[in-house]
């Protein structure tokens, strides 16, 4: 620098350009400086004079040039001016950050920014119809959303697709058919949650994030089953109509928290059930582990269900009378249906038994028989942590469809 102009602080650029990042170390320097502070720029980069000044106009900043007939020194003072403050001007929080205290009611406005970013102001609104903390939020979804993104599993690994087994032909064509029925159920599992996850207010993330994994769950989970039916070669079981109808039934339901209650605290609470009774009485290890891996994701579901249901019911006093109406008006629609699929049933019977004596068949039919009141009792149960009397929740749950899901 071949003069000293008066400044409070000052910077050298070298050759360093503005077409190659000059400005982050100018931007950096003004930041310390008050509006009105001055800060001396020198430079060996010919287009200077010009890249220079034309960035301060932009920022709002004033350029002095001490030397104003000779700019070959290519020194010059940036006058910090307010535009950079003048830009937050009007901006605001999009709330915390941490999901300890989330607005009861984002607005559109915060739409796609980060949760806790400094909003500029403008910008578009975007619309989300889940945009109430009561009607999405429980306490429990980021820790089970943590919980969630630790525990996933690659089905390649974490399933011994290659253990030696042998079974019976009529065995393993009762296998093939609970395969395919759960891979059925698990499609449902997997469209209902998508359904929501792009209405909800991106406010309330951690409820999306957990809803994500549980997609990603349920896609395992039909991989998986779809691989065991198909594992010894053979074509899928048997689709029943009266099955397809009832799972289309939680497809088709457009809100939340009744969809959330029909799926997750009944159909998968019994599914819970189901794969319980599938692992203890699995014929082979494959069909044994895939059970048990999908039944520690259902029951995760499950409670997050369940939690945003109980922190429904203290905020809405009439949500037991929209539950209530859902489970008559789904059991009015599938009046008419023939309920679990024979075929389902009678495969289930087969592997309960373990053999063919009619002692065995006797047996293995009183544990499927078992398990639908083990699944009854879990329904009456979590219908009476959501405020109904026992009564009522026996009442209600043997109203549940009869294909489980």
């Amino acid at each position: 620098m071949s003069s000293a102009p008066a400044a409070d602080a000052e910077i050298h650029l070298g050759g360093l350009g503005f077409d190659r990042g000059a400005h982050l170390l100018v931007q950096r320097a003004l930041a310390s400086l008050p509006p009105g502070g001055r800060l001396a720029v020198s430079g060996l980069d010919p287009a200077l004079p010009v890249h220079l000044p034309a960035w301060c106009r932009s920022r709002g900043h004033r350029v002095e040039w001490p030397n104003p007939a000779d700019r070959s020194e290519l020194v010059a003072v940036v006058v910090r001016g307010t535009a950079d403050d003048d830009r937050r001007f009007g901006a605001e929080r999009a709330g915390p950050a941490l999901p300890s205290a989330l607005s009861s009611r984002p607005p559109p406005r915060w739409g796609l920014g980060a949760r806790g970013a400094l909003l500029e102001a403008g910008g578009p609104e975007a619309r989300f119809d889940l945009d109430d903390r009561d009607l999405v939020w429980a306490d429990v979804a980021p820790k089970l959303y943590a919980q969630a993104a630790a525990r996933q599993w690659d089905p390649e690994t974490a399933v011994p697709w290659d253990d030696a087994f042998a079974l019976p032909a009529d065995v393993e064509a009762a296998v093939v058919q609970v395969m395919t029925y759960l891979v059925e159920n698990e499609q449902a599992a997997l469209v209902v949650p998508a359904r929501f996850v792009g209405r909800i207010h991106p406010h309330f993330r951690e409820v999306m994030q957990l809803l994500a994994v549980q997609m990603a769950d349920e896609a395992r989970h039909m991989e998986v089953f779809s691989r065991r039916a198909l594992l010894r070669g053979a074509e899928l079981g048997t689709s029943s109509a009266g099955g397809r109808q009832s799972l289309f039934t939680l497809v088709a339901e457009s809100d939340f928290a009744l969809a959330s209650f029909l799926l997750s605290v009944l159909g998968e609470g019994s599914f819970v059930d189901l794969l319980s009774f599938l692992e203890q009485n699995a014929p082979d290890p494959v069909t044994r582990r895939v059970c048990w891996l999908a039944m520690q994701d259902e029951r995760r579901h499950v409670v997050f269900g369940m939690a945003h249901l109980e922190h429904q019911a203290t905020v809405d006093p009439l949500l037991r009378d929209r539950l209530r109406a859902a489970i008559h008006r789904r059991h009015d629609a599938l009046v008419d249906t023939a309920g679990l699929n024979a075929d389902v049933f009678d495969a289930l019977v087969v592997l309960a038994a373990g053999g063919w004596h009619p002692d065995d068949v006797a047996a293995g039919f009183e544990r499927v028989r078992q398990l639908q009141h083990v699944m009854d009792q879990g329904r009456q149960r979590r219908l009476v942590r959501l405020g109904f009397r026992p009564d009522e929740a026996a009442a209600l749950s043997a109203l549940h469809t009869r294909n489980f899901m």
